[in-house]
């Protein structure tokens, strides 16, 4: 027998999760929400993490977007978000879907304009957190140039 009330899809957080995953599975797909954070997510509204998304009822679909919107009121720690010490703020903020780009846009705009070591390396699109140049990221730098032999002299027997 077909139950009525699944949903294919539902919309948490402006996002549409497949309505056949496992709840914890879906939120996942939230950009800006890890494994650790949509666990978290789901404690504080009292779900099972292993029911199907497509069978939350509405009063937890909607419990879901209140944490979302503001993890920090639902007891979820500050060191589960992904934004600590904003800098316009200095607050402990988690951020989701397109204002997570944005923030993350304006900071490398933000680093480019002070002339930081990091934005230099964004600038001149090398790798920013120590990686190896000589052999990895040439994708970035131009065609491989290998060891070049020296011509052989002509006037040698």
């Amino acid at each position: 027998m077909a139950d009525n009330s699944f949903r294919h899809i539902v919309r948490i957080a402006n996002t549409d999760l497949d309505g056949n995953k496992y709840i914890i599975d879906a939120l996942r797909k939230i950009k800006g929400s890890s494994f650790t954070f949509s666990n978290a997510v789901c404690k504080a509204a009292a779900v099972n993490p292993r029911k199907k998304a497509g069978n939350l009822i509405d009063e937890e679909i909607k419990k879901l977007n209140e944490i979302f919107n503001s993890p920090s009121s639902f007891g979820i720690p500050s060191w589960l978000f992904n934004r600590r010490k904003d800098y316009d703020t200095g607050h402990d903020i988690h951020l989701l879907s397109s204002d997570l780009g944005f923030i993350q846009g304006n900071d490398i705009k933000m680093q480019r304009k002070i002339k930081s070591y990091v934005g230099m390396r964004h600038a001149y699109g090398l790798p920013v957190r120590g990686q190896r140049t000589r052999s990895n990221f040439r994708k970035n730098k131009g065609k491989v140039t290998g060891v070049q032999r020296k011509k052989a002299k002509s006037g040698r027997v």
